[in-house]
């Protein structure tokens, strides 16, 4: 990893670290005040050293980062993260965006158990930034074929039935003038699309409404899904910031806009994600069926 990249990614953990011992430094529950970070773990393209870094093009590689901590309630992100993820989104010094999730080592190593492919692909793949001692994974038990397919197949059915529903809601609030209802709904299409695929595809999807984050997971794994959104100009960028910030400002907030214009072009980016999500699932899935002999 060059340099710089390797200088941000030691900020962004040091970050991390300081924030957390100062959400649990007034604490009085023992289990609080003890809390441990455990283990942090790089993942995802640059671990495996297949990241790219094409700002000019719209397109950088993320850090992605699993924090393993000491007791379930520590891994509340609004309670314990939240000031470290707005540090490191707002400081210079960082030039690439940081995605984190947060789990317990019995949750990790219930995963690892269980043979799901995003674990097992950490387990395999990551590079422990920080560990303490015995802080151990689990030695990764591979599904069998059947369950594989038929745990992927689940997933696929029940998810991609409610992509074109949100899509079909959003489609009607945009032709009754609800601009910010439609907005809100190509939102939720696009969350239950990477949802849809991140399920079928690796048994796993953060608890996180975030869609750039989501993005990134998916794109990770299927590079297919990156032509769903164009990112190469400054418009194509401002659309897919606004179908992010609809989640909560288009609900919420009275400052939040959006043309029927760049509605109907999300749209557009919307339904060839659909439709992709929909080809790369199933030919997975056919992948599957014949590894199991079904």
């Amino acid at each position: 990893m060059p340099q710089p990249q390797q200088d941000e990614l030691a900020r962004a953990t040091q970050t991390l670290m300081d924030e957390f011992s100062i959400a649990i430094s007034r604490a009085t529950q023992p289990w609080k005040k003890n809390g441990k970070v455990q283990k942090i773990v790089l993942f995802g393209s640059y671990a495996r050293g297949d990241w790219v870094d094409e700002p000019e093009n719209g397109y950088q590689s993320d850090f992605d980062l699993l924090i393993v901590v000491s007791h379930p309630d520590l891994t509340d992100i609004a309670e314990y993260w939240y000031v470290a993820e707005d540090k490191i989104l707002r400081d210079p010094a960082i030039g690439r965006p940081v995605n984190i999730i947060v789990h317990t080592l019995d949750e990790v190593n219930l995963g690892l158990t269980r043979g799901e492919y995003f674990w097992v692909d950490i387990a395999q793949d990551g590079i422990a930034l920080y560990e303490l001692p015995g802080a151990v994974l689990a030695t990764p038990q591979p599904l069998t074929a059947v369950d594989a397919y038929e745990m992927a197949s689940g997933y696929f059915d029940f998810w991609f039935e409610k992509i074109d529903h949100s899509l079909k809601i959003a489609r009607f609030c945009l032709a009754e003038g609800q601009t910010n209802d439609a907005a809100f709904n190509l939102h939720q299409a696009v969350e239950r699309a990477y949802t849809c695929y991140l399920l079928s595809r690796v048994q796993y999807v953060p608890r996180s409404h975030n869609i750039k984050f989501l993005r990134s997971l998916a794109e990770d794994k299927e590079p297919r899904l990156i032509d769903s959104w164009p990112r190469a100009t400054k418009i194509d960028r401002r659309r897919f910031e606004l179908t992010k910030r609809a989640y909560v400002d288009a609900r919420y907030s009275k400052n939040y806009e959006i043309s029927p214009e760049d509605l109907m072009a999300i749209m557009v980016a919307v339904s060839s994600l659909r439709d992709t999500v929909d080809a790369v699932s199933r030919e997975w899935l056919e992948t599957l069926r014949q590894k199991a002999g079904l």
